[in-house]
């Protein structure tokens, strides 16, 4: 089995900087990609950046308007492979994701980004149902808090916590970026 890990960034766009989304938690979530980002470049696994192209016309992620672009600032330099999506999961997108990673000999992967409890949550559930070790790197994604289903508002923190149990065990592991940034220096 191949010791690569693939790093798969979701969704760090300009379009989440908008104040409409409300209140978001784990400010550390940008340094934290950034670190995980750094220690893959140096360890030589490899990195893949997705970035979700809307096809609501009035959506900040729609193609041509600032919210579509990327965060440049914490995704430095070059992927491995860029995957343009536009549903929740990086498994859903262009180009085909698992067949580059199966090609690649890639049975491992590691999700951070934006938001923690939809499109990386989905993106770590498909890669689970497709084989592949998922590790979730929790503290390097962030999420807003969301109208309850009923009334009230769940918070963004309690949502990254249900996403955490949610996956753990079943979809993969749940780990801290410190936790990440050690195994791939280890392999």
């Amino acid at each position: 089995m191949s010791d690569r890990v693939a790093l798969i960034v979701v969704d760090v766009q300009q379009g989440f900087d908008h104040p409409g989304w409300g209140t978001r938690n784990n400010p550390a979530c940008e340094a934290n990609i950034g670190a995980l980002i750094e220690a893959w470049r140096e360890s030589g696994q490899p990195i893949v950046y997705v970035r979700h192209d809307s096809a609501e016309a009035d959506s900040p992620f729609t193609p041509g308007r600032p919210g579509n672009d990327l965060v440049r600032d914490i995704l430095t330099g070059d992927p491995d492979l860029f995957v343009v999506k536009s549903v929740n999961s990086a498994f859903h997108g262009e180009p085909d994701l698992a067949a580059w990673l199966r090609g690649e000999g890639i049975a491992h992967v590691a999700v951070c980004g934006v938001q923690t409890n939809m499109c990386c949550e989905t993106t770590a559930r498909v890669a689970a149902n497709l084989d592949f070790d998922v590790t979730f790197v929790l503290d390097a994604t962030y999420t807003f808090d969301l109208p309850a289903h009923g009334g009230g508002t769940i918070s963004a923190d309690e949502l990254s916590r249900v996403t955490a149990t949610n996956l753990d065990p079943e979809f993969g592991r749940v780990v801290d970026t410190r936790e990440a940034v050690e195994s791939v220096r280890a392999a």
